[in-house]
């Protein structure tokens, strides 16, 4: 039986689980990882910083220059966009997607790491940049633009369905962290299998997961939200690990040894 006809009979046979009980699990493990989930937000902090830099400066930079000439020109910014050079834009369009890109592989990287610290592994902070080489970022690259047109096309259907795809797409990373080795096409579809057979309570965690991760950040002065935002990635990996689980020498290991 081949890897992806394995995961796929996985889970088809996967017994039902207990909210309850993953809410749980989800919290103890989230105190094992929770200096590492704040490590995620700050790394994306940064990774994103040249995107708004680029982004802004021009704008902060009319609004100070208007300020210092003492009058308000309302069509000063309408001129500006529409004087945007093609390149601008273009460079904008490729930054988002280039910066997206690597933002994900770090996101398939704290599972990952959620992985290790789960089994009492060691972790360092080069974890983080395990999936930033080029022959995952490809496909990664590939797998964002696939679940970005998912979305635009659920959107464009009266958004209703995208309260359906947004639990398959929450699991593309996370079956790409552990199964880097199946296309992008297997990914999307073990995720959508997955994503349809445990929907609900998954949909459910995400939810209640989200707000308790806001409610706990903002007590916290607001700062508190570094600390408390990946939270919301630990009830997923979970769920895969309760219903597909884990090999003795997973996909990312094997590929590794290999490459040796």
């Amino acid at each position: 039986m081949n890897k992806i006809s394995s995961l796929l009979q996985k889970i088809e046979n996967a017994k039902s689980l207990d909210f309850g009980i993953i809410f749980s699990e989800s919290i103890e493990l989230f105190k094992k990882t929770w200096l590492q989930g704040f490590l995620l937000q700050l790394f994306t902090l940064i990774i994103m910083m040249p995107l708004i830099i680029v982004l802004y400066l021009p704008l902060i930079g009319m609004a100070i220059a208007q300020q210092e000439s003492g009058y308000s020109d309302p069509e000063a910014f309408g001129g500006f966009f529409a004087g945007m050079s093609i390149l601008y834009v273009l460079f904008i369009i490729v930054g988002v997607f280039v910066l997206g890109a690597v933002s994900v592989a770090i996101n398939a990287a704290f599972f990952r790491i959620i992985k290790k610290l789960d089994h009492n592994e060691a972790v360092s902070t080069s974890d983080f940049f395990y999936f930033i080489k080029g022959k995952y970022l490809s496909k990664i690259f590939v797998l964002m633009l696939a679940s970005i047109g998912i979305a635009i096309v659920a959107a464009l259907l009266c958004y209703l369905p995208i309260f359906y795809v947004i639990v398959p797409l929450s699991y593309f990373s996370l079956i790409y962290a552990f199964n880097p080795e199946l296309s992008v096409g297997e990914i999307v579809k073990v995720s959508f299998k997955l994503g349809n057979k445990k929907w609900l309570i998954t949909f459910g965690l995400v939810i209640v997961a989200s707000i308790l991760s806001q409610i706990v950040g903002f007590l916290l002065c607001g700062i508190g939200l570094l600390f408390t935002a990946a939270f919301v990635y630990h009830p997923t990996y979970l769920i895969y690990k309760h219903v597909i689980g884990f090999d003795e020498i997973d996909a990312i290991d094997e590929i590794g040894l290999l490459s040796e």
